[in-house]
């Protein structure tokens, strides 16, 4: 069976650095930081008050009064990113066979803050039943697809995937795989997250998994700096459709890049913690490469996962050069969470975008607030500290990991 090329089509979003691709790319250049005091609730007794939200965002100005209703904020988000995506494809939904048109969406936790509310109205309420009929539909992760597939009639796969942070790199893999395969020409892929809430906030807090630098939070998420204390978490969306290549140039469809291919692995090392040495990194990025015929010496760009956490950060890079050995000093090397924070399920398919910029601008977004690299860290490594970089790029990858050990990597290829 001969696969299917697939491309991507279109591209949306809305995060802390952007509330569509222009300002996103635009703020990714120039290195703009999207951290700051939490304004969501009041943080001032919690040990991390940092957080990376999105500005400016009015929901009434998306939906009316009755679509809310039945939205909690990370599908409102999903939503928001995945217009922007389809209507920059250019589909006609009265040309397409909407059969074979579908949505594989991701969210790390979906709508905890709709769960949230409605847990804590029952319990002021003296334990009175009084739920709401939307309690269940606003809160569980899949609606987001769901919700996304209603709007356009797109009646092909869909679903949603849950790897924690690595969700929205494994909706893309899952994506990408029912085209290739066959079984679907479009499909809306991405993730959407709205963490910034008391019980993620709280929960990550005592994990001690977040930054602490609420005295400084424009330069509290600082990957590979010896200073770094952990992540700052964020919310928002990223959105990119998925085409097969023949059905794409068909309609005439804009093509930014082709999907090469992907990996995926377990650590199965730790719940939370990464592998050390990478191994599972490695066998991530290693699957990806081989699977789109790209060598280690082809790679332009790679978009690091890169949470400005103690442990993660050199686990990545070890992987990296555990993998790439001597050729890893020839690539470009950033981790865009330094502006954008993490997204925790979302944060792939905002990194998949940064990608495509790349590869369509020729410029590397960089890693930002880096004072002093980590000692530990190879200083030959171009980890594109400070300041965007110009570059032809012909091959992008993202790695994304999450909690739980799972590893995973695109590979976008120019065309």
């Amino acid at each position: 069976m001969e696969l299917k090329r697939v491309v991507v089509t279109g591209i949306g979003t809305i995060n802390p650095i952007g509330n569509n691709i222009e300002e996103y790319f635009r703020n990714l250049e120039q290195g703009v930081s999207g951290a700051d005091t939490i304004t969501a609730f009041d943080a001032t007794k919690f040990s991390s008050r940092i957080a990376c939200e999105v500005k400016n965002f009015d929901p009434s100005e998306y939906f009316d009064r009755k679509e809310l209703r039945k939205y909690d904020r990370y599908a409102q988000f999903a939503l928001v990113a995945a217009t922007e995506a389809v209507e920059d494809s250019a589909i006609d939904v009265q040309k397409i066979n909407l059969e074979r048109a579908g949505v594989i969406w991701a969210s790390g936790v979906g709508g905890m803050q709709t769960f949230y509310d409605e847990v804590m109205g029952w319990a002021e309420g003296n334990g009175t039943p009084r739920f709401s009929p939307f309690f269940v539909p606003k809160m569980i992760s899949d609606l987001a697809a769901g919700h996304i597939s209603l709007k356009y009639g797109f009646m092909g796969p869909n679903y949603s995937v849950v790897s924690a942070c690595a969700s929205s790199n494994h909706a893309m893999i899952d994506a990408c795989t029912m085209i290739r395969l066959g079984k679907a020409d479009i499909i809306v892929t991405g993730g959407s997250e709205a963490p910034v809430i008391i019980p993620s906030v709280g929960g990550f807090s005592s994990m001690r998994a977040l930054s602490t630098r609420n005295d400084d939070p424009k330069h509290a998420s600082r990957p590979f700096d010896k200073d770094r204390d952990g992540f700052v978490i964020a919310e928002g969306a990223g959105a990119l459709v998925f085409e097969e290549y023949e059905h794409a140039v068909a309609r005439g469809a804009k093509i930014y890049c082709e999907v090469a291919d992907c990996g995926m692995s377990a650590d199965a090392y730790h719940m939370t913690a990464p592998h050390p040495e990478g191994k599972g990194a490695i066998i991530s990025m290693r699957q990806a490469l081989e699977d789109a015929g790209v060598g280690v010496e082809d790679v332009d760009y790679l978009n690091a996962h890169g949470t400005s956490t103690p442990l993660g950060d050199l686990a990545e890079l070890s992987a990296v050069q555990g993998l790439f050995g001597d050729v890893a000093y020839k690539m470009n090397i950033s981790s865009t969470k330094s502006m954008t924070g993490h997204l925790l399920g979302a944060t792939a398919a905002v990194e998949a975008l940064a990608c495509v910029f790349a590869i369509t601008k020729g410029i590397i977004p960089p890693t930002i607030n880096v004072e002093e690299v980590d000692p530990q860290i190879d200083p030959k490594l171009n980890l594109t500290l400070r300041e965007a970089q110009r570059r032809d790029v012909k091959v992008a990858m993202s790695n994304t990991f999450g909690f739980g050990g799972h590893n995973s990597t695109v590979v976008f290829r120019k065309l």
